[in-house]
């Protein structure tokens, strides 16, 4: 049995030591926000703070994480309140999104370290690869949400992450239900 804290919570897995990590947050936690890539380390998208150490899940068994400390991007902020998340979609550096959890990991650990970073340590803070190619965009996230950190600058605040399925029918008419007879 492997234990560790995911997100603030004490978690047990009753799964093979050697299991990645990546699966046992995905599958057992269902902690669906890390992302499977390339599962050998290149590409970024399973990024996991490990002891305030941004980790690629895919490479780390949870033999190897008993004990530590995980967070998740689903522990990063519930509701997407988090500098970088607020920057990333402020300078609409998002595409498609599935690696964004992960580049999300890595530029929070890098702004604990260093909340005013250069050009030159973002580059080399974040490995992750974006197949949408929104770099740039992405670097001018990282340095707001180094602003906004610093309480230096506001970010009006992004959307909330759900809507009541109420207010979802109200202002999509497609949404709405409409009573079916029981089925038998």
């Amino acid at each position: 049995m492997t234990k560790m804290t995911v997100n603030n919570r004490p978690v047990q897995y009753l799964l093979d030591p050697e299991t990645p990590l990546l699966f046992a947050l995905r599958e057992a936690s269902n902690l669906t926000g890390t992302k499977f890539g390339c599962g050998t380390g290149d590409c970024g998208a399973c990024m996991v703070l490990i002891d305030g150490v941004p980790l690629r899940s895919c490479l780390v068994s949870i033999a190897e994480a008993e004990g530590r400390v995980i967070t998740t991007i689903e522990g990063l902020s519930r509701d997407r309140s988090h500098p970088v998340q607020q920057a990333l979609v402020a300078e609409q550096a998002i595409q498609c999104g599935f690696c964004t959890p992960g580049i999300a990991i890595a530029a929070a650990a890098l702004l604990e370290d260093n909340p005013s970073p250069s050009r030159e340590q973002i580059d080399a803070a974040i490995p992750n690869l974006c197949r949408c190619g929104v770099y740039p965009r992405l670097v001018r996230a990282i340095e707001r949400a180094g602003r906004v950190a610093a309480r230096a600058e506001v970010i009006d605040a992004a959307p909330p992450p759900a809507i009541a399925p109420e207010e979802a029918a109200r202002d999509v008419p497609a949404l709405r239900t409409t009573t079916a007879p029981p089925r038998d």
